[in-house]
């Protein structure tokens, strides 16, 4: 597992040091949690989807200062960037997958 901080820019701006080491590793998937869904967690998974990468969006582990724009972010814009889910689902199907 790599973890990954994000500035207000997104943890995959093309300018971040991460992208080249990810592609590196073949990393194709990314999980992404936050503290502000409608900043930095909108803003990484644009860039992820965008750089082809398989975006799941942890939605019970982010949160925004207001709660209307949670919402929308989490029910009409992240479903079109990846996969929603909770947790324990993630962790659930985490830990039936083979480490490579």
């Amino acid at each position: 597992m790599i973890t990954l901080l994000a500035s207000n820019d997104g943890a995959h701006s093309s300018a971040h040091p991460c992208i080249e080491d990810l592609r590196k590793r073949g990393v194709t998937q990314v999980f992404l949690t936050g503290v502000a869904t409608s900043a930095e967690v909108e803003s990484t998974a644009r860039s992820a989807y965008d750089y082809g990468y398989n975006v799941v969006l942890v939605v019970d582990a982010m949160t925004d200062r207001d709660a209307e724009t949670h919402r929308h972010c989490v029910e009409r814009i992240f479903p079109r960037l990846g996969e929603t889910d909770t947790t324990d689902n993630v962790l659930k199907l985490l830990k039936k997958t083979p480490a490579r």
